[in-house]
């Protein structure tokens, strides 16, 4: 078992308020007078082990955060560990995070499978599991896990968003999509069924599915290829979502190809494919690419670029990861702020659903971040954009989903 904790010197110093209010929060879950313990999940190893920039993404900026002082008068003690994108490893780490660790809260886990294994279970303990790193649509479902939020636009959202661009753009086109064989991948099917409505089995003639536990999907994108499609969707993690670019260009096959944004990144996805054999494709954004020189004197980017300078001076400033980890980061410690000195979890949820047009240094202009008692889902909004080469280059307008 791999643990990964990030402390900095407990002990600040907190408001004469604060202390005020120190004896009620004695006994509250993962809260002490000097500390708030936060806990994560993050697949720092395994087939989606590019993810884990996200994971030493978000252990900086909780140092930042210790360094400037905490919040709240207390320290960020952020325990990580690595599950491995495994259901059973998760349930198993989140299980120690709660009833060893004693965590307040879960911050950022990753991944569909994982986090959907340990949902009932946050959601039976009254511990929140907060802005997780997956964009599958039911993490938005209020009703039935009030305890549980996600961050980033719904995978089914990006979906229909390109089902409506080809129906548009390529109206006789013949569509493969390939999808992971979970709940992330499927959300991807049931969104170009949504988009697509009566016209799917008019455009889709091909589907087939791989497992995140596979070596390979090379033979999957030959059998798409000999079906005659020519438009590809890949809802694939950064691992096989390389493989597919690759594969694509090796065989000669050029279709109109249309990539989750999870699998987007520059430097986990685009370099390892060979940045020469995704040239056209499309994938939809909400974070600032870091490749893009539009934003080389932007002041958000600018802000990203000194904390990955101070705090993570050897990391890959391609890698969009620790772009959508500053992203996530900056709204929990907006939540954190809101609590004043409250740190319950009673509290720390109904701040969770009070972010009201909040503006992210790393969220591209027009994008704000929004909850309410009645919306878990933060980000609604994407722009779709094209890899030319060297960078994405975004066009048309910014879509509301």
């Amino acid at each position: 078992m791999k643990r990964r904790t990030f402390l900095a010197a407990a002990g600040g110093v907190a408001a004469a308020g604060a202390g005020l209010a120190r004896p009620a929060l004695a006994t509250t879950v993962g809260v002490t007078a000097t500390e708030l313990k936060i806990g994560n999940t993050m697949p720092y190893s395994g087939n989606a082990s590019s993810y884990g920039v996200i994971g030493h993404g978000d252990a900086a900026y909780w140092k930042m955060v210790n360094d400037m002082g905490g919040v709240g008068g207390r320290k960020i003690n952020f325990i990580s560990y690595d599950d491995a994108y495994s259901p059973p490893k998760a349930v198993e780490m989140v299980r120690k995070l709660v009833e060893e660790d004693k965590v307040a809260l879960l911050f950022h886990p990753l991944g569909t499978p994982t986090n959907t294994a340990i949902q009932k279970y946050c959601n039976a303990k009254k511990c929140p599991q907060l802005f997780v790193s997956t964009g599958a649509d039911k993490w938005g479902d209020y009703k039935h896990f009030p305890w549980t939020i996600g961050w980033q636009p719904s995978y089914q959202v990006e979906a229909r968003i390109y089902a409506a661009y080809i129906k548009k753009n390529f109206p006789n086109g013949k569509v493969a999509l390939i999808y992971q064989n979970d709940d992330f991948g499927k959300d991807y099917l049931i969104g170009l069924k949504d988009g697509l409505g009566a016209d799917f089995s008019k455009f889709v003639i091909k589907v087939v599915t791989y497992e995140s536990t596979d070596a390979t999907v090379d033979s999957q994108v030959v059998t798409m290829k000999d079906s005659g499609a020519d438009v590809l969707v890949t809802a694939a993690i950064p691992k096989f979502a390389a493989q597919v670019i690759r594969k694509v260009y090796d065989i000669g096959w050029k279709p109109a190809h249309f990539m989750t944004n999870v699998s987007s990144s520059v430097g986990a996805t685009i370099t390892p494919a060979g940045p020469e054999k995704a040239v056209g494709m499309i994938t939809s954004q909400y974070l600032k690419d870091p490749t893009d020189p539009e934003w080389d004197k932007d002041p958000g980017m600018n802000e990203w670029r000194a904390f990955m300078k101070k705090y993570i001076p050897n990391g890959d400033l391609t890698d969009g990861g620790y772009v959508a980890s500053y992203g996530a980061c900056t709204t929990m410690h907006q939540v954190l702020k809101q609590c004043g000195t409250d740190f319950s979890r009673e509290n720390i949820m109904k701040q969770v659903a009070n972010l009201k047009n909040e503006t992210v240094p790393v969220l591209l202009p027009g994008i704000t971040v929004n909850t309410s008692p009645t919306n878990f889902h933060p980000i609604r909004q994407m722009q779709l954009a094209r890899w030319a080469g060297k960078t994405y280059q975004r066009f048309g307008d910014v879509i509301q989903g």
